[in-house]
């Protein structure tokens, strides 16, 4: 990041310096034609079309320039909107496509998924950080979308230790076709980071592009049964 700033940095200072040039020039040439029609010989007139050819040569570097800066506007300006926008989901709970989520003292964990048909035999699997696997469960699912909350109690009745958490389900039909259901975590978000080309969402300790968030709402008043 730091190379590509610097990067940034001093192409601005080009273009800048490159604009002041020109102006400069510009105006050097409209001083010396106009010193010299004043100056000519009325027997022996300069030819000015050279002079017009460079004239609006100059006017149209002019007014590239203008469309140039005016393009840089609009571009800031669409860069600020997007920041904006960003930083309105500070405090929303976000849904983004994946497996992760967060267990904390507060706050159980909450996964979306998305069965195409109907589940007969589903499994969810929970491991921690380290793959091991903590939690299972069987049953089945309706078709369609539905959430997952785990209240963080192990299979073994224990409590699991606050961090990041991943989910899995897997399940076959009546007929034992296998059947993908998709996940997705669901968690607040806290801060928005910038320093990349894509605002990246801050969801507890984890760090979600915000292009992978399928799903915006206010946070519920308390935690769904």
């Amino acid at each position: 990041m730091a190379v590509n700033g610097v990067s940034g940095s001093s192409g601005a200072k080009q273009t800048a310096t490159s604009r002041s040039t020109i102006a400069d020039n510009f105006d050097t040439f409209l001083s010396i034609l106009t010193t010299q029609l004043k100056n000519q010989n009325p027997l022996d007139p300069l030819d000015t079309n050279q002079f017009t050819s460079q004239l609006v040569q100059f006017t149209g570097v002019e007014q590239q320039l203008k469309t140039n800066d005016f393009l840089e506007t609009l571009m800031l300006s669409g860069q600020n909107s997007a920041k904006s926008d960003a930083v309105s989901y500070i405090g929303k709970q976000v849904t983004a496509s994946g497996k992760t989520g967060e267990l904390t003292d507060q706050n159980a964990v909450f996964w979306d998924y998305n069965a195409p048909a109907t589940v007969a035999n589903a499994t969810v699997t929970i491991k921690n950080a380290q793959g091991q696997v903590v939690y299972n469960q069987a049953g089945s699912l309706a078709a369609g979308p539905g959430t997952f909350r785990w209240d963080g109690k192990k299979d073994d009745g224990n409590i699991a230790s606050n961090g990041l958490y991943t989910i899995e389900i897997k399940g076959t039909d009546l007929k034992g076709n296998t059947i993908a259901v998709n996940t997705s975590s669901v968690g607040i978000v806290t801060g928005v980071d910038f320093t990349g080309n894509v605002p990246v969402l801050t969801v507890g300790t984890r760090k979600v592009t915000i292009t992978d968030v399928t799903d915006v709402r206010v946070p519920p008043a308390a935690p769904a049964a």
